[in-house]
């Protein structure tokens, strides 16, 4: 086998590999057909992040005249080039397989339908819609001298239609003009059955707008309509230090993501030349132009599938989280916590049990402070009126809300106004970096001593998610933790001087510096002939310093096992650098998101969980937490639940040496891990 040239895969190339696994989902046969459609979803968000955010940045790089080579041996413009190539062609992939998928509703009775093949009935019952519903919130922009060319939103969906008039001489231009598809309205438009038809019809309302695009444009001939949509820059630029008040620069922030530069174009395929000229000339866009072969934007076939509950065998079977069995004999939520650590694992257990850990907080007169971080809220959040409730209740509650969680900020910004008008002392976090920890203190009087209880999770407190992620969350009341916990806000809310943490290891302080020591310490057991073996479970793992640690455990003779979901920049197995090293990857059904890792230790195991994925940014510019667990008990559950994702033969791929991911294949009976975790009793004896 050939050496790799160099020792490390570019980030935003593997990220590409990740969404190709994504979009493997969506095309494997195995998986029900709006699940599959799902999947595809999935891939167009993925993609219009990464365009917004990753390839904004390079194109920024660009223009600057960068042109240093990155730690993987990339220059932006190189870097560009094979990202550009690479996703178009995911994208062709991408659309192949939503044909298929439609292909297979369309056996199942669930058919969209071009306009011209609907019966008088239907197209009678889609016109009234179009002059009911639609009509009214249509503005036609004309683009002419008197005109300028609008200023267009961000992934939002546009027809250029292209008009003439009666008699027009023929080297005379046509008329340009732009319609916005209302995002507020439904992308699929639900067509009346047909006579002795058990089928579910539908149309999309872009082909609706464009069958009476005449409405708009009276006195006009329509020539062509063809689909377009733009990408802007997304990335927020803000300037902490000089902000007074860094709610209303962030709100400001964020009316200028609206407009940043464009970054990408999706037009339909066959646009009309005069249209893309006038798009390409006004847009100032060259390059990264992506012709698309169906219609634009498939993230809205989320809704789509989820708007067709009765097609249960084309759906994956529900999973009911179950309350954890631990707080279930008891209503005292604190008193099962003082007796033992409790470890919840969701989606399989229920988000309930964290909600109702803040709620008895909220409502116990003994409670006299709680302390939360707030990263990614959902809408209607339990938590957040429960914090409300405490704080109009007189106890002391403190928030650290991350206004900078991308693309969740104006919701956080509506939670920080709430939560201030109720009473709560609520805190930004810290200037130049994000909190990302997830961490609850509750603060309880009892018997005339204070006593600290904690919640520490791998993900954000937002019960919406927690539906759709794996992770883990871990009730204590052990007073290390709890001394570690409330020195934690300490630093965060106010001044304080570097704390020596008795359990915890915190980013940006000793966080990267606590791991390098445990890997360490696993290298002076393997050369004293002990075990030794590291197993860790993250979404992405980019930074150099941690990889190259990692290299030279494996040369030591460490076992590594690692479990990492979405960017690898580690190349496993590469002889004399990595071969003690495996990675695999698991996408399906649910979003692995938990952080955990594994240190044998010689034989005295230890495990920890934490916020932080192994990234720069987490490591460096993010306040995140690593959090041991003490009890025995608990520790051999995470081991469980480690060793399900490691066994996994049937949604797992294993990283090899250049970059790719290949299936599991083995002679071992199917392993399907999230399907396994859904029975307690595997991963809790």
């Amino acid at each position: 086998m050939n050496k790799p040239t160099s020792p490390y895969v570019n980030r935003d190339l593997s990220w590409i590999e990740f969404n190709r696994r994504v979009l493997e989902e969506a095309q494997d046969p195995d998986n029900p057909l709006l699940e599959r459609a799902k999947f595809l979803a999935i891939v167009s968000s993925n993609l219009d992040e990464f365009m917004s955010v990753r390839v904004a940045g390079i194109q920024d790089q660009m223009k600057a005249g960068y042109t240093k080579r990155d730690f993987t041996g990339y220059t932006p413009a190189g870097l560009w080039k094979r990202l550009m190539k690479r996703t178009d062609q995911m994208v062709t992939e991408q659309y192949r397989t939503f044909r298929e998928v439609l292909r297979g509703l369309a056996k199942e009775g669930i058919c969209f339908r071009p306009i011209e093949e609907l019966s008088a009935h239907q197209l009678k019952a889609v016109d009234e819609y179009f002059r009911d519903i639609v009509f009214p919130v249509l503005t036609p922009m004309a683009v002419d001298q008197s005109r300028p060319f609008p200023l267009l939103r961000t992934k939002e969906l546009y027809l250029s239609v292209i008009l003439g008039r009666e008699n027009m001489p023929e080297e005379e231009e046509p008329y340009f003009a732009i319609v916005q598809v209302p995002s507020i309205l439904q992308r699929f438009v639900s067509v009346p059955g047909r006579v002795n038809s058990k089928k579910n019809e539908f149309i999309l309302l872009e082909d609706l707008i464009e069958r009476h695009i005449n409405n708009l444009f009276n006195g006009y001939t329509t020539i062509a309509v063809d689909p377009f949509r733009l990408t802007r820059n997304a990335d927020l630029t803000l300037n902490e230090e000089g902000a007074e008040d860094l709610l209303e620069e962030i709100e400001k922030e964020l009316r200028r993501r609206r407009w940043g530069l464009p970054v990408r174009l999706e037009y339909g395929k066959g646009i009309h030349p005069y249209a893309l000229q006038m798009l390409k000339e006004e847009l100032e866009l060259g390059e990264n132009l992506f012709e698309i072969d169906g219609p634009l934007d498939l993230s809205f076939l989320m809704r789509f599938a989820s708007s067709l509950p009765q097609y249960e065998s084309l759906h994956f079977e529900r999973i009911e989280p179950v309350y954890p069995q631990e707080f279930d004999q008891s209503d005292d939520m604190f008193a099962v916590i003082r007796q033992e650590d409790v470890l919840v694992y969701h989606p399989y257990e229920s988000f309930e049990s964290v909600s109702d850990f803040v709620t008895e907080a909220a409502q116990d007169p003994d409670v006299l402070a709680i302390k939360m971080t707030l990263y990614r809220v959902s809408g209607q959040s339990a938590l957040v009126q429960a914090l409300a409730m405490a704080a109009e209740s007189g106890k002391q509650v403190t928030v650290v809300v991350e206004l900078k969680a991308r693309f969740d900020e104006e919701r956080n910004i509506a939670w920080a106004r709430q939560l201030e008008k109720a009473g709560c002392h609520v805190v930004y976090g810290l200037v130049g970096l994000k909190t990302h920890a997830k961490i609850t203190l509750v603060v309880r009087r009892e018997q005339g001593v204070l006593r600290r209880y904690v919640h520490v999770g791998t993900g954000n407190y937002n019960d919406n998610t927690a539906k759709l992620y794996t992770d883990i969350g871990l009730f204590t009341a052990h007073p290390v933790i709890g001394a570690d916990a409330s020195a934690l806000f300490n630093e965060v809310t106010g001044y304080s001087s570097p704390y020596e943490w008795k359990a915890f290891g915190v980013a940006p302080s000793d966080l990267k510096q606590k791991l390098f020591s445990l890997i360490d310490r696993e290298k002076a057991h393997a050369a004293a002939g002990k075990p030794a073996h590291i197993i860790a479970k993250m979404n992405s793992l980019s930074n150099q310093e941690m990889i190259d640690k990692l290299y030279e455990a494996s040369q030591a003779g460490v076992k590594i096992e690692l479990i990492v979901r979405g960017v690898c920049c580690l190349r496993p197995g590469v002889p004399g650098l990595s071969s003690n090293i495996r990675v695999i990857s698991i996408v399906d059904r649910f979003l692995e998101h938990s952080r955990i890792i594994y240190f044998r230790n010689g034989g005295e195991e230890e495990v920890y969980l934490s916020s932080a994925d192994w990234m720069t940014r987490n490591l460096t510019r993010r306040i995140e937490l690593m959090c041991p667990v003490f009890d025995a008990r608990l520790r051999k559950m995470l081991i469980n639940v480690l060793r399900l994702n490691l066994d996994d033969n049937k949604k797992a791929r294993e990283l090899q040496p250049n970059g790719n991911y290949e299936p599991v294949h083995n002679e071992l009976p199917v392993l399907r891990s999230q399907f396994q975790a859904k029975d307690i009793r595997i991963w809790k004896t």
